[in-house]
C-alpha cells in the first residue's frame, strides 16, 4: 500500500476463512471489504481538495492533525485512524494454531511486565471490556521501553508511542459471529495473534528508543 494519497485498501495476508473458528468468514469480508474500504474512501475524498497535504503519509496526518485545516481536522482524523488501526488489526493477526503464546524478547518483557503470560492476558481483556462503546485496546512501547496496555476509543490511535498490537472491539468486529459476548471473542482472539509480527514491531520500538539514547551521550 501506497503510505500516501491515494491511499489503497491493503490486501489480506491470508484468505477470508482462514481465521476461522476464531472469526467467521463474513465478518473478515464485511469488516475489510466494506468497513475499512470506506475509511480509504472517506480519506482520498477528504484529501482531494487539498493537494499540499496529498504527499503526507498515513502517520503524519494523524501526528500533524491540529495543523490541518479546522474544516478538515475531524474528517481526516476519524479516517486516517479508521485506515491505520484497521491496517495494524488485519496484519497482526493469522490463521491459529494449537500452541500461539509470544515469542522472544516481547515474551521476556510481557512477563516482566505483566508477571506472567496468563496475567498479561487478564489484563488485556480487562482493558478491552472496559472500552466504552467502540475502540481498541492495545499493547504499546512508551518512551521509556516500558510495555503498557492502553485503550481508545473510536477511531483515535495513542501518540507518541510505539504500537505491537491491538484488538477492534467495535461491535462490527465481532458481532455476526458472537453478538453481545464481547469476553468471549476477545479469549478466542488471543488465539489468532501473529506473535511473529508482534515480535518484529516490540524490536523495532526497542532499537528505535536504544539509538535514541545512545544518540543523547
Amino acid at each position: 500500500m501506497e503510505d500516501k494519497y491515494p491511499f489503497e485498501l491493503i490486501s489480506l495476508p491470508y484468505q477470508y476463512n482462514a481465521l476461522e473458528p476464531y472469526i467467521d468468514t463474513e465478518t473478515v469480508k464485511l469488516h475489510h471489504d466494506k468497513h475499512l474500504k470506506k475509511y480509504v474512501d472517506n480519506l482520498n475524498e477528504i484529501l482531494s481538495n487539498y493537494p499540499v497535504y496529498q504527499t503526507w503519509s498515513l502517520e503524519k496526518l494523524i501526528l500533524n492533525n491540529n495543523t490541518l485545516p479546522t474544516n478538515i481536522q475531524t474528517g481526516v482524523k476519524n479516517n486516517a485512524g479508521g485506515v491505520y488501526n484497521h491496517n495494524l488489526y488485519f496484519n497482526i493477526m493469522r490463521p491459529g494454531s494449537q500452541l500461539n503464546e509470544p515469542i522472544g524478547n516481547l515474551k521476556e518483557a510481557i512477563i516482566k511486565s505483566f508477571d506472567s503470560l496468563e496475567n498479561f492476558y487478564n489484563l488485556f481483556k480487562e482493558a478491552a471490556l472496559k472500552v466504552f462503546g467502540s475502540g481498541y485496546a492495545w499493547l504499546i512501547v512508551d518512551k521509556d521501553k516500558e510495555l503498557k496496555i492502553v485503550t481508545s476509543a473510536n477511531q483515535d490511535v495513542p501518540l507518541n508511542v510505539f504500537h505491537v498490537l491491538l484488538i477492534d472491539v467495535w461491535e462490527h468486529a465481532y458481532y455476526l459471529k458472537y453478538k453481545n459476548k464481547r469476553d468471549e471473542y476477545i479469549m478466542k482472539w488471543h488465539n489468532i495473534i501473529d506473535w511473529d509480527k508482534s515480535e518484529k514491531n516490540y524490536n523495532i520500538a526497542v532499537n528505535f528508543l536504544n539509538t535514541l539514547k545512545n544518540n543523547w551521550f
